[in-house]
């Protein structure tokens, strides 16, 4: 599968996450605040759900969650954001997409710039590759943890689509609409998931080696690091072992 998939599961077991807490449960807030804006009720929300489940994962207290839906739905007083979605291209032509949410338009448009520009690509206009992803539900398990017959029932039970073979894990795939059932069905059945999102896949990769796969690395790592940016989504694939040795 994706390059994008085999770095978030990288980044969950070298603890790189886990050492970014403060930072992605500013993320989580920012998304269940937006979220909100479209209703506090997450049985009527399936975006502030979604929010939820990323925040309950990341054993966010509920006090926390609370007071982000209130700052949504104005009970509580809270800062505004502007949703941006920027498109554009990494090294070797790599599809790029970088959703943002800022309180302030000119700082996340400069930083989100110089990030691509540093890193060997640029940005690109608005529509440029964003046919090429569709919204999808992504879950890894070790395979250490399941067997593949086990997941596979989980799978059609629930209304997955596929499950793919990643070398040291398995890969659920879902539509989005069947992703809360899935992964309710692998916490019920105790597997533990090293990696579990609603995310975009693309329908293409382009295989990066080299000097271009590890700019595509610090690409990545350039643009999760700016403040506004909430999620980041490519198409590029390498080879595991390099993908390793590029994230340290």
């Amino acid at each position: 599968m994706s390059g994008h998939s085999k770095w978030a599961t990288i980044k969950h077991k070298k603890g790189a996450l886990d050492a970014k807490r403060g930072k992605i449960f500013t993320r989580i807030i920012k998304e269940i605040s937006i979220a909100a804006k479209g209703g506090g009720d997450p049985d009527g929300n399936p975006r502030l759900r979604t929010a939820i489940l990323a925040a309950k994962a990341e054993n966010m207290p509920q006090e926390n969650i609370k007071r982000a839906i209130q700052r949504g739905t104005g009970e509580l007083e809270g800062v505004s954001y502007e949703e941006i979605k920027f498109e554009g291209y990494g090294p070797g032509g790599v599809a790029v997409i970088v959703d943002v949410l800022t309180d302030n338009r000119n700082r996340a448009v400069s930083e989100i710039r110089h990030a691509f520009s540093k890193n060997g690509g640029n940005l690109g206009e608005s529509g440029s590759v964003r046919f090429m992803f569709s919204k999808k539900g992504l879950l890894a398990v070790e395979k250490s943890a399941a067997s593949e017959d086990k997941l596979m029932d989980i799978v059609l039970e629930k209304g997955g689509e596929d499950l793919n073979d990643e070398g040291d894990t398995w890969e659920i795939v879902t539509d989005p609409g069947a992703y809360e059932a899935v992964a309710g069905a692998l916490k019920t059945a105790g597997i533990p998931t090293v990696m579990s999102e609603v995310t975009m896949v693309a329908s293409t990769y382009t295989k990066l080696e080299g000097t271009a796969a590890n700019q595509m690395i610090r690409l990545l790592e350039a643009l999760e690091d700016c403040d506004d940016t909430q999620n980041v989504y490519s198409n590029f694939d390498m080879d595991a072992e390099q993908m390793e040795q590029a994230a340290g």
